[in-house]
């Protein structure tokens, strides 16, 4: 797995809504936001539901599974430290879940990206407060349509 130095990339600031998803990450568990009350999962972290608007919630552990919506492939590195990663894909994952996460995906090359590519997470650990959780093609290949079913 590719390493990658703190100073190199801006790091998410941890607030108290995303507080428990970053401490999951740590643990290496991806934890994603339910409504208490209408049941709506919710990324990323808020303190109201968009739904109902209720402030109720709880975490739930997510498998980490799900397939590519959509991505770009970053050839020109903004802000310049982010340099050494040239080429990177950033993209939006479709969770199994039903969720969609925007990450950056690593081991995969830009020029073989296509949509509904199953992917998985992990978690690479930047600094002593955040691991980020990156995505990497399935080694299984069975994120399949699941995400696709999930959000229809």
């Amino acid at each position: 797995m590719e390493q990658i130095d703190a100073p190199f990339q801006a790091l998410p600031v941890v607030d108290p809504d995303s507080r428990p998803f970053w401490e999951g990450c740590r643990r290496h568990t991806l934890l994603i936001q339910r409504c208490a009350d209408c049941g709506q999962l919710r990324f990323p972290p808020a303190p109201l539901c968009w739904r109902c608007r209720s402030w109720e919630y709880t975490w739930e552990e997510q498998a980490g599974r799900g397939t590519v919506y959509t991505w770009v492939s970053v050839h020109h590195p903004i802000p310049p430290s982010m340099a050494p990663l040239v080429p990177y894909v950033v993209a939006l994952i479709d969770l199994e879940a039903g969720v969609r996460m925007p990450t950056r995906l690593i081991e995969v090359a830009p020029d073989v990206m296509y949509a509904g590519m199953p992917v998985e997470v992990r978690f690479e650990e930047v600094s002593d407060e955040i691991t980020l959780p990156l995505f990497a093609p399935s080694e299984s290949g069975d994120a399949g349509g699941a995400a696709i079913q999930a959000r229809a």
